[in-house]
């Protein structure tokens, strides 16, 4: 018997030009013609729903421990082409002659009422396959969210990249520069103040980074397509926020969760320098003879000066120089016939750092249990299952380090909650 706790899935494809999502602008309609709502198209007609042909979704992505950045999401639907309308040399397709390379696509999931958007990206490549004896032709369209679209947009000079601008306003006029639209923008201001842009030449996704790794922050495109920016700050407070409860008994139940001790994730040296500045160097004595030494550098950073290098350097050995037992993933499966409600919602509405603590019970009786934070969330989509796979990790920078003194170098001010 088919579970009840599948969502009904949405999946559009938008053939109009520009980033942003939603209805094309039509100059003159009252409804489709708002500026700072719509995008530029021809019709509203360029978007079309492709839910009936699809018969396999894989979404992927989420932060990169191993970096300690997050990369490109990425989505792959399979789907059936009876008709040849995926063909861009049939003149007969409603889609011809639009149907090129980036162009948008969209996933999203309805549950209860509640819509949730699962991917907002925009497409690499389309391969085609033709069955033997198979009348029934497949198309399947990779998509990248707008990370592919930072890394493609080369810049130099950064339109007013002054020095003593904070990481946000900084992020901000990387965007402006390359015509990012605003509305597909959540950017927090930063705790910390970058040089004058040196005007080099770099990919913005190269300089956004710079601008992630300088505040100690985090920089991704969310599942809505939204560049999204958080603070030091702000990333300490939600490892503070309440956390899902998943375990077998009692919590929301999960399919696979396999508890890892390692070393992959340990930093106990960090050199740091600015551009234009001395390399700052901190390590960790007593994790060194521990665990080793493992290292870290990063260097011509957009920070004002060598103190605040020296700061973000302690500040990174500090959160990351121990390693305890932990979960990489879980995994929920939405389609088992023993299915909860729970599940459902969980799997759609969790967030990157949305905290989850995670209790395993070993065959022995033993109980392991860890707070995390999501890091990532993967979909398998077909027909009859969904497999909804959430990373975990510890939090980047933890409240641990309000009762610390690096947090007093790090930050002037006293964070309040």
């Amino acid at each position: 018997m088919a579970t009840p706790y599948l969502p009904s899935i949405k999946v559009t494809f938008d053939f109009s030009n520009g980033a942003g999502f939603g209805v094309p602008l039509q100059l003159g309609d009252p409804i489709n013609g708002l500026l700072g709502t719509n995008t530029l198209g021809v019709s509203a007609s360029q978007i079309v729903d492709i839910s009936s042909q699809i018969v396999q979704i894989n979404i992927s992505g989420g932060r990169n421990l191993l970096q300690s950045q997050f990369e490109a999401a990425r989505c792959v639907v399979r789907l059936l082409d009876p008709n040849g309308y995926w063909n861009p040399q049939n003149p007969s397709s409603p889609y011809y002659p639009n149907l090129v390379p980036l162009r948008k696509l969209r996933v999203s999931a309805t549950y209860s009422g509640v819509t949730y958007y699962l991917f907002s990206g925009y497409s690499a490549t389309y391969t085609y396959t033709y069955p033997t004896n198979q009348q029934t032709g497949y198309l399947t369209i990779e998509c990248f969210d707008a990370f592919r679209l930072f890394n493609m947009a080369n810049i130099s000079t950064v339109a007013g990249a002054v020095a003593g601008q904070d990481t946000g306003a900084r992020i901000n006029a990387i965007l402006d520069q390359i015509g990012w639209p605003s509305t597909l923008r959540a950017i927090d201001t930063g705790n910390t103040l970058c040089q004058a842009d040196p005007a080099t030449n770099r990919s913005a996704l190269q300089a956004l980074k710079n601008c992630e790794f300088s505040e100690f922050g985090a920089f991704y495109v969310d599942d809505a397509g939204v560049a999204t920016f958080i603070n030091r700050t702000n990333l300490i407070k939600k490892a503070a926020q309440t956390a899902l409860i998943f375990n077998q008994s009692g919590g929301i139940p999960y399919k696979l969760g396999v508890p890892v001790l390692d070393d992959k994730l340990i930093v106990n040296q960090a050199t740091i320098g600015r551009i234009g500045g001395t390399p700052q160097i901190v390590s960790d004595a007593a994790s060194q003879a521990k665990y080793f030494s493992h290292s870290i550098t990063q260097t011509s950073l957009v920070l004002n000066s060598d103190t605040d290098a020296l700061n973000l350097a302690l500040a990174y050995v500090e959160a990351n120089k121990e390693t305890t037992i932990r979960f990489d993933s879980l995994a929920l499966d939405l389609s088992a016939t023993n299915s909860q409600s729970a599940v459902t919602v969980a799997a759609l509405s969790v967030n990157n750092f949305s905290p989850v603590t995670i209790s395993n019970t070993t065959p022995q009786g033993s109980t392991i249990t860890k707070t995390l934070q999501v890091m990532g969330t993967n979909h398998d989509i077909t027909a009859t299952s969904w497999i909804t796979t959430l990373t975990t990790a510890e939090p980047i920078i933890d409240g641990f380090i309000l009762d610390s003194p690096i947090y007093a170098v790090l930050d002037t001010a006293v964070l309040a909650y």
